[in-house]
């Protein structure tokens, strides 16, 4: 196993990396939408947004990208979100579907509204 910690994407907030490689397979964390200093998106588009921004930077640094995708797990604070979280998404991931779970949960980290963690193929 390989840990991945990626500059483009905000320091972890807890004991765990951005991404562990393993087997030809990339499983990242869960990513919510900090940017850089550490500040929280306004909305639920602008954090889908920044989440796949820290995303995409996980994946760069791991030698992946989003067409490389198998599975993505989202956690949302308010299903009354979906449209506009996968309005988001699909502009993200263009033509292609990864399987995906969504799950309504009580709370996410500093207050965010979502959190989206991927496994992804390498090479």
């Amino acid at each position: 196993m390989k840990p991945i910690n990626a500059s483009g994407a905000p320091a972890a907030i807890g004991p765990y990396v951005h991404a562990v490689k393993v087997d030809g397979f990339l499983f990242t964390s869960g990513q919510i939408p900090l940017d850089l200093k550490g500040n929280l998106a306004e909305g639920i588009e602008a954090q889908t947004e920044q989440v796949f921004d820290n995303l995409a930077a996980v994946l760069a640094e791991a030698g992946s990208s989003f067409d490389r995708v198998v599975k993505a797990t989202v956690f949302v604070t308010d299903l009354g979100d979906f449209a506009k979280l996968n309005a988001v998404y699909e502009k993200r991931f263009g033509t292609h579907k990864p399987a995906r779970s969504t799950v309504q949960v009580a709370a996410l980290p500093r207050g965010a509204s979502v959190e989206i963690e991927l496994v992804a193929r390498l090479g």
